[in-house]
């Protein structure tokens, strides 16, 4: 009886020994921080690795990651310059530098970057209009992101980026900005049909212009072929007639030979419309030689009837 008490008590004390040591061993994960208090006042951090702490004194107060964490905030109500109320929508990169800054500096961090993070917004937004809210993203993100890395040092939080989501304006402002855009659609549109239109006209204009530059080259080429033709078909016959001369010439004609050639074109110069015709003398000679031996051809005649 007495060895079955003293192995429970053996027991128990085991017991208790090892949850003393479950209770002062500490290991840290990767990418984490543990601060650690002693009876109620910060001790220390400890970074990644094996820990031991003072069982019943030390305790860890809070885990926390030291990783960039991204925060997506409910869109919040902002007014414009020009008094137009409209939501906007914010996501927030940070990351905690300081674990004891994050874990004594204010109460609910991530609820304390939110309300700090709707107040920046509307104080930005309160400084633009409407048509610069919704072309000025990038500057309201860099304003947003300085003034909350500046406020929140303090607590121990880098902000690395702060990125305005959506901007959703009223739903009557929506409706006129759609009826802007569809405006601008059809104009566009119409421009781009002008064009068209105007290019489809050039290119005509041009092709009639290379068609009919084409017709008059072509023209022109057959009116030369056309004159040269004829002006070969001219030297041919000239050449022929000098040949024609050149053997007459040689043949050495006598002079009734050269009457009766001038008395052929003579013939068919009375058939032109000529009213005077000048004849050369040698043909005006023979030609009365001529009639006058008609004459007496006749008169034989008449004598001998």
């Amino acid at each position: 009886m007495d060895n079955l008490v003293l192995y429970i008590v053996l027991g128990v004390v085991f017991i208790i020994f090892l949850t003393i040591v479950a209770m002062a061993i500490r290991i840290v994960p990767q990418s984490n921080a543990y601060v650690v208090e002693r009876l109620g006042t910060y001790s220390r951090t400890c970074q990644v690795g094996l820990h031991i702490l003072i069982p019943f004194l030390d305790r860890v107060a809070n885990r926390i990651s030291l990783k960039e964490q991204v925060v997506d905030f409910d869109p919040q109500p902002v007014i414009t310059k020009d008094n137009v109320t409209m939501q906007i929508d914010t996501v927030v990169y940070f990351q905690i530098t300081d674990p004891k800054l994050f874990t004594y500096g204010v109460v609910r961090p991530i609820n304390a970057i939110e309300n700090l993070t709707a107040t920046t917004l509307r104080n930005i937004i309160g400084d633009l209009e409407l048509d610069e809210t919704l072309t000025s993203r990038d500057i309201i993100n860099t304003k947003m992101r300085a003034i909350l890395d500046e406020a929140t040092d303090p607590w121990g939080i880098k902000v690395h980026r702060v990125e305005v989501k959506n901007i959703i304006p009223p739903r009557d402002i929506q409706e006129a900005m759609e009826k802007q855009m569809r405006a601008e659609r059809e104009r566009r549109e119409a421009i781009l049909q002008a064009e068209g239109l105007k290019q489809s006209s050039i290119l005509r204009a041009e092709g009639e212009k290379a068609a009919m530059v084409l017709r008059a080259e072509a023209e022109k080429e057959a009116a030369i072929a056309k004159a040269e033709g004829q002006a070969e078909a001219l030297r041919l016959v000239y050449e022929a007639q000098a040949k024609g001369i050149s053997y007459i010439n040689d043949a050495n004609p006598d002079k009734s030979y050269l009457a009766l050639q001038g008395f052929k074109a003579l013939e068919k110069l009375a058939d032109g419309t000529a009213t005077k015709i000048i004849i050369p003398s040698e043909l005006q000679s023979l030609a009365g030689n001529t009639v006058a031996f008609s004459e007496l051809f006749h008169d034989g005649k008449n004598t001998t009837k």
